[in-house]
């Protein structure tokens, strides 16, 4: 099997998560949202709604699950 970069998660219906970030995760948050702003010339948005892309981002990049997604169908 393919060396994934997460392990074991499962469902699949939308719902509201609540996390606890460490505090220096949510100030590198902070600082990509500034950094995106300045580069597309907006103003910069909340930390938070940076996460779904990134995780999907995340996602869409890692070769393990792309392999075992392919391997697996689905």
């Amino acid at each position: 099997m393919a060396s994934l970069k997460l392990s074991a998660i499962t469902d699949d219906k939308p719902i509201k998560v609540t996390v606890e970030l460490p505090a220096q995760l949510h100030r590198d948050l902070s600082t990509y949202a500034q950094a995106l702003a300045q580069e597309a010339g907006q103003p910069a948005v909340d930390p938070v709604r940076l996460i779904v892309p990134m995780l999907e981002r995340f996602i869409s990049t890692d070769r393990g699950f792309a392999k075992f997604r392919r391997q697996a169908g689905g």
